[in-house]
């Protein structure tokens, strides 16, 4: 274009200059490009998601132990692997890195960019922060900081918080986001994120500087002053860039070249010393570019006039006089050049540089996945055929089990039954044995024995306790070896005969070491305290002849005790004699039997009573003789006397002995067969124990054959199920690679295909 057409700042020529030279808005920007990519790779990566869900749940549902470790392994690394790469995608964008020295202009290239003042810009050190402006979908720009991401601050802040010039200063290294509206601008609607950052001569730091905001940056631009030749800080700071990075896309703007507008004999050789530098800089030094390619990364533009001009024309004002100096045509044209050779490398290179190397990922993906899908497929029906072999053998195994297990049962039932018979007859006669020579174990107790209550109760309540411990020790003597021989008999036939249908070895040691190692100790339960503990003794002098001693002999005691309570409830008749006292002679064998008679009857109303002793001796001194009274009295005195003195503390005793034994007797032979069955309820519930602790480990060994059983019937349904599954996903995995291909095709270079 002929640049005279354009040559004042009022003409016709100037303002449709303006308008092109202030950049494109144009819809076919090749910034759609990124776009359209990271759209269609989201979607692959979406689709290869869902297949390793898919895949990830099929492992979950396999039991057979047809997935191998090492495959699992890969799903859930693939799984990680693919989590992140979405999470990279869905925050991909195109990001430009402004660097330069301080004061060169970066915020305004930024803003002129953008065609607004977004960044604070001026003389001097200005910017005291990193800022990247992006764009957001909200209609109200806002910013964020790294101390609060989710507090939205008002947009007008970032003079103070990004201003050098601030009194509250943030470091260096650290961070604001500023979202600005896509609506206003068309740069942030396809998503190009812009990094300003401090001077890179003001902080030592710059490692840092490149590991937090340079590794994910797609372009770099170089803002350098014009007015002076490129410093060594600036090639410093991007051969650090370009040893962290193989081959950074740079851009060179030589800032302020409205300078040159005064100078205008000097402006080529000094353009051109600058653009050699530069080339020679990025050709020859960092080796980013060829030396064609590096002309087309240099530019010459004035960034204040570009905004100015901009900024202008985007509300429809004239541009102030003297704010575009002489040649402002050229450097509008050179700005808006750079954007659009900008434009142009960020897509293609971010296309690369973030998609590429996911694609070959996603194909890296698919492709081990196809091929493990085929050897699960080839190894399913493998494991199919050897899951229903062992699903024969466990069901046959079974089957016997059961068999033999109902035949045994029945045939130790009827054993056990036997021996606790015998062991009750065994019992029942020893038992029966101890209580006929329940008097010698009585008579062999020493114990000091007098009538007195505390001492006669002592020796009542030690009696009893050392007779059950007597007869329990003859019982234990006498049956137990007969019991600890049945018992074992019968415990090593059933566990013979059990550990047979037992396959496991290790079960069978288990068994082996939970069977009882303690001998069966029997207990007899006699309580012979309890027992005898309405025992009554009868320990008081009791005369051989005396009257309620004959009696209890001749009526027995309860007729004794019927006729010292009272005769009269029982009316006898009685003779009856003449009141006139006829005399009437009668030998003397009558009037004995009638003096017997009335002795009877008057001992029978009178008993327990003076009047009735008194009554008695009368009748009996006029019938016999009161010599023959005498002399009986006399023997029955000294007999009575005899009997008294020989009542001895010791006779006491032996009474009290005999009493106990004949009470202790009659008890102990009331339980004899209650003793007897209880006795032979422990040996059956000994062996009823160890038959059920065996049959129980059968059962269990039964229980584990089922569950095998079922395992197996559901490994084959399993199985059958992998194979459609495993067929399903080896196609989903070609479709994949096949969308992959045709990405690569349509987004990247076709010598770049994988």
């Amino acid at each position: 274009m002929d640049v005279s057409l354009i040559s004042g700042p009022g003409s016709l020529g100037s303002v449709v200059g303006r308008k092109m030279a202030n950049g494109r808005q144009s819809p076919t920007s090749p910034l759609k490009l990124f776009g359209h990519a990271k759209k269609k790779i989201n979607d692959i990566f979406v689709e290869i998601t869902a297949y390793i869900d898919e895949g990830n749940v099929f492992l979950k549902e396999d039991k057979t132990g047809l997935i191998q470790s090492d495959q699992q392994e890969l799903l859930k690394k693939y799984t990680d692997k693919v989590a992140g790469i979405r999470e990279i995608l869905s925050r991909d964008r195109m990001k430009v890195a402004f660097f330069g020295r301080t004061s060169n202009g970066k915020s305004s290239v930024i803003n002129a960019m953008l065609r607004s003042r977004i960044l604070p810009s001026g003389i001097g050190h200005t910017t005291n922060c990193f800022l990247q402006v992006e764009g957001t979908d909200g209609n109200e720009a806002f910013i964020i900081t790294e101390e609060a991401p989710n507090d939205h601050k008002s947009v007008q802040s970032i003079s103070q918080l990004a201003s050098a010039l601030s009194k509250f200063k943030l470091d260096a290294n650290t961070l604001i986001r500023i979202c600005w509206p896509k609506d206003k601008c068309n740069l942030l609607r396809d998503d190009v994120v812009l990094v300003d950052s401090p001077g890179i001569d003001v902080s030592p730091d710059l490692d840092s500087w490149i590991d937090k905001f340079c590794l994910d940056a797609d372009v770099f631009v170089l803002v350098a002053n014009a007015e002076s030749t490129l410093m060594q800080t600036e090639k410093n700071f991007f051969h650090r860039v370009s040893e962290r990075l193989s081959k950074p896309n740079i851009f060179i703007l030589n800032n302020r070249w409205d300078a040159s507008a005064s100078e205008i004999e000097m402006m080529q050789e000094v353009k051109m010393q600058h653009l050699e530098r530069n080339i020679a800089f990025l050709a020859d030094e960092l080796k980013v570019v060829q030396h064609h390619e590096a002309e087309n990364r240099v530019f010459f533009v004035s960034a204040r006039e570009a905004l100015v001009s901009r900024v202008n024309q985007d509300s429809g004002t004239p541009t102030p006089t003297g704010s575009l100096l002489e040649g402002y045509q050229g450097r509008l044209f050179e700005f808006a050049n750079f954007e659009r050779k900008f434009e142009e490398c960020i897509s293609q290179s971010a296309v690369e540089t973030k998609f590429a190397q996911h694609t070959a990922n996603g194909k890296q993906i698919t492709r081990e996945l196809h091929g493990m899908m085929g050897e699960i497929l080839e190894s399913a029906i493998s494991h199919r055929n050897q899951r229903k072999q062992e699903h024969e053998e466990k069901l046959s195994h079974l089957l016997y089990t059961d068999d033999q297990l109902n035949v045994l049962t029945q045939d130790i039932k009827d054993k056990i039954k036997q021996m606790t018979e015998e062991v009750e007859r065994k019992v029942s006669s020893a038992l029966t044995d101890e209580i006929r020579r329940l008097a010698i174990l009585v008579d062999e107790f020493n114990h000091p024995f007098e009538t007195s209550a505390l001492v006669l109760n002592l020796y009542k309540k030690e009696l009893p306790f050392y007779l059950e411990q007597a007869i329990t020790r003859d019982l234990q003597i006498r049956c137990s070896p007969f019991v600890h021989q049945v018992i074992d008999a019968i415990s090593e036939d059933v566990e013979d005969r059990l550990m047979a249908l037992i396959p496991d070895e290790a079960r069978r040691q288990a068994v082996s070491s939970l069977l009882p190692t303690k001998k069966f100790e029997m207990a007899y339960r006699l309580d012979c305290r309890n027992l005898c503990a309405d025992f009554c003794e009868d320990v008081e002098f009791r005369f051989t002849f005396g009257i309620t001693n004959l009696m209890r002999r001749f009526i027995g005691t309860k007729g004794v005790q019927q006729r010292i309570r009272g005769y009269s409830e029982i009316p006898r008749p009685l003779s009856s004699q003449n009141a006139s006292g006829t005399a009437v002679q009668q030998n003397v064998q009558d009037d004995s039997e009638l003096m017997l008679t009335l002795l009877t009857t008057f001992s029978s109303l009178y008993s327990g009573t003076t009047v009735g002793v008194l009554a008695v001796a009368a009748l009996i001194g006029r019938a016999a003789g009161w010599r023959l009274i005498a002399v009986f009295g006399a023997v029955y005195g000294l007999l009575y006397v005899y009997e008294r003195l020989m009542w001895t503390n010791k006779a006491k005793e032996q009474a009290f002995k005999r009493q106990y034994v004949d009470y202790a007797s009659s008890k102990l032979r009331l339980i004899v067969d209650l003793t007897s069955a209880n006795c032979s309820h422990q040996v059956q519930q000994e062996l009823n124990s160890t038959f059920a602790h065996l049959c129980h480990q059968v059962d269990l060994t039964k229980t584990e054959l089922r569950e095998e059983l079922n395992r197996l019937e559901e490994s084959v349904e399993q199985l059958d199920d992998a194979v459609k599954k495993t067929t399903i996903l080896k196609n989903k995995a070609q479709f994949i690679d096949t969308e992959l291909n045709n990405f690569i095709l349509q987004f990247l270079k076709p010598d770049s295909r994988l």
